[in-house]
């Protein structure tokens, strides 16, 4: 028996298309099997709520195992797992090649498919992550949508929480006027023909999180890239579809993966690398897409072809190296390690990167934030949210740097709120959280 935990994971493609998929004897079987294996490893009891509401319920049972546990009980199990899949890159020892071959999110994923093809689709959250209407939408009257979802304001976010559902403390991103993709359009940027990474080209895959709610994060990655040579065109079709992956809906996730593989494959034809400013996307185009479409040859380049912001420049770094002028952060990061970073299985590039800055002082918390996307807004979810991501909360406002950064800004931003709560002497006053682009941006001198 090769040990999983001793191999680099496997990951299978999804049968989504296979009518077993979601037939509920066999998805129910398949459950059980998996639990069990997890009851008696329990191995993930602090990783996040699924697990201790798992084992919560197989102890409160009447034979104190899982024969006894109503199997209708398990979607609670379900609900609380936001795919951050951490306990399969990291914590799990049975993932394949182990001949147990337990893969714990996409077999959540598959149960919220199988529960979507039922007809169970919460509408509140349906409407929530469907980022690129809102984004647009929202950018016609940007400062009335801002502060109408201000944690700050005590007339609109108790409507917000009994209408949507989300919770009225729950801190929410910003939209603006401009997105990044019209503002680079406006503002060319050349590249630096003296750069030893000159001749270089990428295509930035916006995501629908910098275009809409932050376009510093992009303006902050174009810098940096035009400053080391790099030319750059910012390209967004759509979103990536990560929001829908979280609820199930499989289908819309294929159809957004064939449209967006499409369209950056053109880029792909001119010599441009591709570059995701989030995580959450770019392991969306790297892995994801992939598993959902294993014979798309397009699907397929785009995922060798994408790299993350960090992981780019730090490739740039170890090939060509980088243009002069980097100057200290005072004061240091405290660099929050976003799951979906982790997940892409390249090492901790942001770390990499900012530890070239001159200098450098990067303090790393590996724990989850305890967001999970859409997840941790809702009213039934930011508790335990804050509770989960208390770890990493605490872990930050120890380090007791001058920055705060995360590279997944909804997690940089839940860990602030997180920190609000810390019942510690000396709590950081942090204004903003950053993304580690950012800040290497900002030791350049080219902003923020």
């Amino acid at each position: 028996m090769s040990e999983g935990g001793l191999n680099a994971p496997i990951r299978h493609p999804l049968d989504w298309n296979d009518p077993d998929f979601y037939d509920w004897e066999k998805l129910n079987a398949e459950m059980e099997r998996v639990f069990d294996v997890c009851h008696g490893c329990r191995r993930c009891f602090n990783l996040c709520d699924s697990f201790p509401r798992l084992f919560d319920l197989i102890d409160e049972s009447d034979s104190g195992e899982l024969d006894t546990v109503d199997k209708a009980d398990y979607t609670k199990v379900v609900d609380a797992c936001t795919l951050c899949d951490m306990c399969f890159m990291v914590s799990c020892p049975y993932v394949p090649p182990h001949e147990f071959n337990i893969d714990f999110p996409h077999l959540m994923l598959r149960y919220r498919a199988a529960e979507r093809k039922r007809g169970k689709i919460d509408r509140r959250v349906d409407q929530l992550t469907r980022t690129d209407r809102n984004g647009k939408l929202a950018a016609f009257a940007a400062p009335a949508c801002n502060w109408a979802s201000s944690t700050a304001n005590k007339v609109t976010r108790p409507m917000m929480e009994e209408l949507a559902g989300v919770h009225r403390d729950a801190a929410l991103p910003e939209f603006h006027g401009k997105t990044f993709a019209l503002r680079a359009l406006e503002t060319p940027l050349e590249a630096n023909a003296e750069a030893p990474a000159r001749g270089r080209k990428a295509a930035l895959y916006a995501t629908c999180f910098v275009n809409y709610n932050n376009p510093k994060i992009g303006e902050a990655a174009r810098a940096v890239l035009a400053h080391n040579g790099v030319e750059t065109e910012v390209v967004y079709p759509s979103c990536c579809g990560m929001p829908q992956l979280e609820q199930g809906d499989i289908d819309k996730v294929a159809k957004v993966a064939r449209q967006v593989a499409g369209e950056l494959g053109r880029w792909i034809d001119q010599g441009y690398d591709i570059v995701a400013l989030t995580p959450s996307c770019a392991l969306m185009l790297k892995f994801e897409w992939p598993l959902i479409l294993p014979e798309d040859a397009a699907v397929k380049r785009l995922s060798q072809a994408t790299f993350d912001i960090t992981e780019y420049v730090v490739d740039i770094a170890k090939k060509e190296g980088l243009s002069e002028g980097l100057s200290p952060l005072e004061g240091g990061v405290s660099l929050h390690m976003a799951c979906h970073a982790r997940a892409q299985n390249v090492g901790a590039k942001a770390a990499e990167m900012l530890r070239m800055v001159p200098g450098s002082d990067v303090k790393v918390v590996e724990r989850c934030s305890g967001h999970g996307g859409s997840w941790g807004v809702m009213k039934e979810n930011f508790e335990t949210a804050i509770k989960v991501g208390r770890p990493a909360a605490r872990l930050s406002a120890q380090a007791g740097k001058t920055y705060i950064a995360s590279e997944c800004p909804l997690a940089g931003q839940h860990i602030l709120q997180g920190i609000e709560r810390l019942k510690m002497d000396n709590k950081p006053q942090v204004d903003r959280s950053y993304h580690p682009i950012e800040l290497f941006a900002k030791a350049y001198g080219l902003g923020g």
